[in-house]
């Protein structure tokens, strides 16, 4: 019997971590993201596209990665996890650590247009604090981000 405990303890362990796994995006699963994102900005209309993004429309969330939009103010123009935030002046919004994240991302985005910005933020899945890179670009005069959670 207490070989069958210790089994099944194993087995429920592996497929907790299996299970985990999978919630957590890739780096290639967020830039392709954007990719949709961009897409659907130039075929729909920025306004309709930020509507589906903020609405947690399937095509625009998977697990963990989720659609923001910024304007080059740091102004939220859509938010993939958080409608709350759409509208709001956010460019002095800080992480955890005091980083004022959206002002780089707005810096970033003028001196790159494509990149990658590394803060911490409040996980979906989880609800804790994690050390999150977002990959963005440049679309007109707004920013198109998804980000992955570092484990």
């Amino acid at each position: 019997m207490k070989l069958f405990a210790i089994s099944l303890s194993f087995f429920i362990a592996i497929v907790s971590i299996c299970v985990r796994a999978e919630e957590f995006g890739t780096a290639k699963e967020a830039e392709a993201m954007v990719q949709k994102a961009i897409a659907h900005i130039k075929s729909a209309g920025a306004d309709s596209a930020y509507a589906d993004f903020t609405a947690q429309k399937p095509d625009f969330i998977k697990n963990d990665i989720y659609v923001v939009v910024y304007s080059m103010g740091g102004k939220a123009l859509a938010h993939g996890q958080n409608p709350k935030q759409v509208g709001k002046e956010l460019i002095e919004f800080k992480d955890a650590d005091g980083k004022e994240f959206i002002k780089e991302r707005v810096e970033l985005a003028k001196s790159k247009g494509k990149f990658w910005q590394d803060y911490k933020f409040t996980d979906p899945v989880t609800k804790k604090i994690l050390p999150k890179s977002a990959y963005c670009e440049k679309v007109d005069d707004s920013i198109v981000c998804a980000g992955i959670y570092k484990r």
